[in-house]
């Protein structure tokens, strides 16, 4: 099946309409019609059904058209990779991250990269974990320092990389004991600001079954879906968090970070490379080969 074919299918799903596809591509509404006709005879079911009103999908169509997307970015992905390669340009690397490798991991990565790859060309993206996996699924970056456990489509490499313990952060003005500590106890009668469920469930599904395990029921009264944001949302007087370790590298006003006495049941704060796994070494595995992990025991 063409991949030109598979375009069209996704431009009429998308307008509703053949018409207003074909408007959208640039094409004559006949010859729409007709790479619909073949695609349908090919597969031998019908995609759309057609009204007045448009082109609505069956659920012949519905069943495919996640899959159809998925595999026409990753052509797209894959044509691109190749036109780099073919003009000499391969030595271009996109990595997504998530915002905690910026305090230790990211800087040093980098540099062994560039010491390895003087002419390398970086894209940075500073994603999210969900953004992350739709984004290596896609084939739009070529390699993610996310947090792990994760579960990624398709054939994928995972390096750990870092594991670090949670630290309390807290509203400069919270009082701490004399021994610069607090206890569950003491940050559970405070709401948390922490990341969405959809984009850390495992490590936040760890962190309140901690508190029930200390006796404790703690209430996460605020999403932030960044590191920093997080910080803000503390330093504003929204509640205390849990972050990882590294985050002490950072200078933010309005906050204070310390350990937390009873806090050997909170969950490691892991961080992974992720790159697909392919029939011959690219970049990506140079790069994830670079990384020397740390914090691990």
């Amino acid at each position: 099946m063409e991949t030109r074919n598979l375009k069209y299918f996704l431009a009429i799903a998308d307008a509703g309409s053949v018409t207003r596809a074909a408007d959208t591509l640039g094409v004559a509404q006949p010859a729409l019609s007709q790479a619909l006709t073949r695609m349908e005879r090919d597969l031998g079911v019908k995609l759309f059904t057609r009204t007045r009103r448009g082109a609505a999908l069956t659920p012949a169509g519905l069943a495919i058209v996640d899959d159809v997307r998925l595999s026409v970015a990753r052509i797209d992905a894959a044509s691109h990779r190749a036109r780099e390669i073919g003009a000499q340009r391969g030595g271009r690397l996109t990595v997504g991250f998530a915002s905690a490798a910026l305090f230790d991991v990211l800087p040093r990565a980098l540099a062994a990269l560039r010491a390895a790859v003087p002419d390398v060309a970086l894209a940075l993206r500073e994603m999210s974990n969900a953004e992350q996996v739709s984004a290596l699924e896609r084939g739009e970056i070529d390699i993610g320092l996310l947090h792990t456990p994760v579960a990624v489509g398709g054939r994928m490499r995972e390096k750990l990389i870092a594991r670090e313990r949670l630290v309390a952060v807290l509203p400069a003005s919270f009082p701490v004991g004399p021994d610069g500590r607090v206890t569950l106890q003491e940050l559970s009668e405070h709401g948390l600001v922490w990341f969405p469920h959809e984009q850390l469930p495992v490590i936040r599904a760890g962190i309140l079954s901690a508190f029930r395990q200390a006796g404790h029921e703690a209430e996460i009264v605020q999403d932030a879906n960044r590191s920093l944001t997080v910080l803000a949302c503390v330093a504003a007087g929204c509640g205390v968090s849990l972050l990882p370790y590294s985050v002490r590298t950072l200078q933010f006003n309005g906050v204070r970070l310390c350990e937390v006495s009873d806090g050997a049941t909170l969950p490691r704060f892991e961080l992974s490379a992720v790159w697909p796994h392919r029939s011959r070494a690219a970049l990506a595995d140079r790069f994830a080969g670079l990384i020397e992990p740390r914090g691990l025991d």
